[in-house]
């Protein structure tokens, strides 16, 4: 058996519950591209685009006949959409990577962006739920949906330097845990919790950066 059969078919056996050794794995790279994020390294956007991967065949689980058949429909979703975006975002953190390596200056959106986006995420979340409702997805299915719109809003926010992307992520994790655990995903559950945490300190480390603060990150080659 390869290392790619082995990773496909891995288990963690925890009490009565089975956790996939790829879910655990693909939201380790999901945090050390959030740990990217934060510190504004290019290298964040590959390292996500792996964990994607890994984790759209963990959602799918009655299509790939994993331990735990249910299919959430968002959380598959927007592991596709991740990948199309992070590209988006990969080229343009590239392009706008300085000496520094630091890739991004953080900025304020405006107030007329600020409320796009808060539209966006609720009229998305109301657009998609009959969908993924007809599609089969995992109830409550507008959680996911929301996650998944949110999730888009979040990943675009960060490619354009936006600070308040961390806040979307906050909105995401909220609603995110609670369907993860009903559905059964528990290792993305608990990344879910450890996230919501993060990303409220990658928000202040960004504003912080803003303002041109002592406690902006320190900046390394990347």
């Amino acid at each position: 058996m390869n290392v790619i059969e082995w990773l496909f078919d891995a288990q963690l056996h925890i009490g009565d519950q089975t956790v996939l050794w790829r879910e655990v794995v693909g939201n380790v790279f999901g945090l050390a591209s959030a740990l990217g994020g934060m510190r504004r390294r290019v290298w964040a956007w590959p390292v996500g685009i792996v964990g994607n991967v890994l984790l759209f065949t963990v959602f799918l689980g009655a299509v790939f006949g994993t331990p735990n058949p249910v299919n959430l429909l968002g959380q598959a979703g927007r592991q596709v959409m991740f990948i199309i975006v992070s590209i988006y975002g990969w080229y343009q953190w590239r392009k706008a990577r300085g000496e520094t390596g630091a890739a991004v200056v953080p900025r304020w959106a405006s107030g007329r962006t600020r409320i796009l986006l808060a539209v966006g995420l609720v009229g998305g979340t109301a657009l998609l739920t009959p969908v993924f409702t007809a599609l089969g997805s995992y109830e409550p299915v507008w959680s996911d949906a929301w996650v998944f719109v949110g999730s888009l809003l979040a990943t675009y926010g960060m490619a354009k330097g936006w600070t308040e992307f961390w806040l979307i992520w906050v909105a995401v994790d909220v609603v995110g845990v609670p369907l993860l655990i009903g559905a059964g995903y528990y290792a993305s559950a608990f990344m879910y919790l450890f996230y919501g945490v993060f990303t409220l300190i990658g928000f202040v480390v960004w504003a912080r950066a803003r303002s041109g603060s002592r406690f902006e990150s320190k900046r390394v080659p990347a």
